[in-house]
């Protein structure tokens, strides 16, 4: 297999004699499994116009591990079309070229953080053989799990005083921040949120709020007094298993909790790291604001409201927020996948070892649920509550999610397993068995957002008993529509905060 690796990728892994071990997992894998580097032309033409001679000089002498196309494909009809709709610049002319090569199949994967390139790809239809590294890597994984090197994950909070500041993890945000030493030790005493495979550390993320009087001397233009969630630090390595959206969960939940008006973070230095975050950030609403001035130079500012409106048609840019404007479904899911896919609805009765995050559909917020259902007249922003199956007494109400989209135009068993790979608690094997059931009702996918655990679960009795469920043998064995009355009463018959809810 042929893989073209992107300017981006080969400058952060090559341009020193550091190893990133993020973009070295990548390369591991890469080696592991007997695939071709390759680079395209254009990339090291680009790479040769690095400013930097030490950095120049360091790159070429690496060039030699990478295979070099020895061609150029000619443009064809479509990527033409495509150049003259989206190509305002000669780099987005040379994106179009690299993209070529996947579309005349003479390379059978790219790897990019460049969202406009797979935006692209997404227009060609070719969207299946563009990866972001974390997606990459989460595909591998889940192909080739005797290779997984990730045998525990698990998320709790811990001082700063019992993290170990020497550890290889806080390398880049020691280099990059000259304080960073200093401003971690004073916090010995505060918590943050991380994750360790074993004992090594793979997450990190610390939160502050700021109050009204918060001074912003710093950052231009200045904020506006308001009550704001800080993301102090927030690093995750990349391994394929979500943690960036586990972690970004936690921030919107704090921000719920605290009521607060802004979400901001600041970002220092341009770089693959960067670029992935800042992906991430913006794909659930986040916006570029302006800049901070540090003793380190110039920050980025990133902002996201909580403006308790809702975008129905992109819920992900008003997440976690809820509305009742579009239709409420009640839906089974059975034990032996609830707790899989939603870790934080755990039940009493459930130990939490069971649910370490050592996949990457529990991490996800966007995940996948598969349905026969005779309904299947789901729209993006409509509501599901998610019943936990057990019968009369057990069987309970714990989760809200936001629909994003459905598909129910799937040509063929591959393509519903890859569709579904990445966020379905199946494996590869009973997706195929999904898929062959009922071969006169194919299953059909809705891809949705994870919004909120009930804080308290009612079972099956009381949801009768209050009219959300008609009787014992009205249980739903599909998306069934509740009505907006019944949805409400839900959530004050589990002491939800109503306040998600936007109308």
């Amino acid at each position: 297999m042929k893989i073209l690796i992107d300017t981006n990728i080969i400058i952060h892994r090559e341009a020193s004699s550091v190893v990133h071990n993020d973009v070295g997992i990548l390369f591991r894998w890469i080696d592991n499994l007997h695939y071709k580097k390759c680079v395209h032309p254009i990339s090291v033409e680009e790479l040769n116009q690095h400013k930097d001679p030490k950095t120049k000089k360091a790159i070429n002498l690496k060039l030699g591990n990478y295979n070099i196309l020895k061609t150029i494909a000619p443009l064809s009809e479509e990527v033409k079309k495509l150049s003259e709709k989206f190509d305002n610049c000669q780099n987005d002319i040379n994106d179009t070229i690299i993209l070529n090569e996947l579309f005349e199949k003479r390379v059978d994967l790219i790897i990019t953080e460049d969202k406009k390139l797979h935006q692209k790809a997404s227009s060609l239809g070719i969207s299946g053989n563009i990866f972001s590294i974390d997606a990459f890597l989460e595909k591998v994984t889940a192909e080739n799990p005797e290779f997984t090197e990730y045998k525990i994950l698990s998320v709790k909070k811990e001082y700063f005083g019992n993290i170990d500041l020497a550890h290889p993890f806080f390398s880049s945000l020691k280099n990059n921040y000259s304080g960073f030493k200093k401003w971690f030790n004073k916090k010995s005493d505060e918590t943050a949120y991380v994750c360790r495979s074993d004992k090594d550390l793979m997450a990190f993320l610390y939160l502050k709020v700021e109050n009204k009087d918060e001074n912003y001397f710093d950052i231009e233009p200045q904020f506006l007094p308001k009550k704001r969630l800080k993301i102090g630090t927030l690093k995750v390595a990349l391994n394929g298993f979500r943690l960036g959206e586990r972690f970004l969960k936690i921030v919107f939940d704090n921000a719920i909790r605290f009521n607060v008006q802004e979400i901001y973070v600041t970002i220092f230095k341009e770089g693959i790291e960067q670029e992935i975050l800042i992906n991430l950030l913006e794909d659930f609403g986040f916006s570029f604001h302006g800049y901070k001035n540090s003793v380190d130079g110039k920050e980025s500012v990133y902002v996201r409201k909580i403006d308790k409106t809702v975008k129905k048609n992109e819920p992900r840019l008003s997440y976690p927020f809820l509305s009742t404007s579009g239709n409420v479904f009640i839906v089974p899911i059975y034990p032996q996948y609830h707790t899989e896919l939603f870790p934080d609805s755990i039940l009493n009765n459930e130990s939490p070892f069971d649910f370490i995050e050592n996949e990457p559909y529990r991490n996800a917020i966007s995940k996948v649920y598969i349905s026969r259902s005779f309904e299947r007249n789901l729209c993006a922003g409509d509501l599901i509550v998610f019943y936990r199956t057990g019968g009369y007494y057990k069987g309970v109400v714990s989760t809200i999610g936001i629909v994003e989209n459905i598909i129910t135009d799937i040509n063929s068993e591959k393509e519903f397993i890859r569709l579904c790979r990445k966020r379905s608690v199946f494996t590869d094997k009973e997706l195929s068995e999904h898929w062959n059931y009922r071969i006169y009702i194919r299953p059909f996918i809705v891809n949705f957002l994870y919004s909120y655990s009930l804080p308290k679960r009612i079972n099956l009795k009381r949801l009768i008993e209050i009219g959300v469920i008609s009787d014992i043998n009205s249980v739903p064995r599909g998306f069934e529509k509740i009505t907006t009355q019944n949805f409400k009463d839900i959530l004050r018959e589990c002491q939800a905060d109503e306040s998600i809810v936007v109308d």
